[in-house]
């Protein structure tokens, strides 16, 4: 078992049953993803860059995917607190995942890099 595996199995549900769909939806969204342990925290990087990650809140006790580029971002829903360059998601563990929502935002940060506003 990997440090990255590790990471899914040592959280309580029901967030660790969100950073597992997460985890799943983020992954099937462009075949040149991949998923790395970075800071303890599970990292998505596009062509080698981290463009998202996933963590947990420690004030709402709430699990969020993080999007490194934020500041390039105007949704309502996405939350920038003292952050300068990134912005998050936060997700309520005992309700559906916003699957239509945490797609478009991956999409969209993945053409960050893709259309080269972020160079990869």
């Amino acid at each position: 078992m990997t440090p990255l595996d590790d990471f899914y199995l040592k959280q309580e549900e029901p967030a660790k049953g969100v950073f597992l769909a997460l985890r799943e939806i983020i992954l099937k969204q462009d075949n040149d993803i991949t998923h790395v342990l970075k800071y303890g925290m599970p990292f998505f990087c596009y062509k080698g860059k981290m463009f998202c990650y996933l963590w947990m809140h420690k004030k709402y006790k709430q699990p969020y995917i993080g999007i490194v580029e934020g500041k390039h971002f105007d949704e309502s829903f996405l939350i920038q607190e003292a952050r300068s360059r990134m912005k998050i998601m936060l997700f309520d563990a005992n309700e559906d995942l916003p699957l239509k929502q945490i797609e478009m935002v991956v999409e969209k940060a993945l053409n960050l890099y893709k259309s080269g506003i972020i160079k990869v």
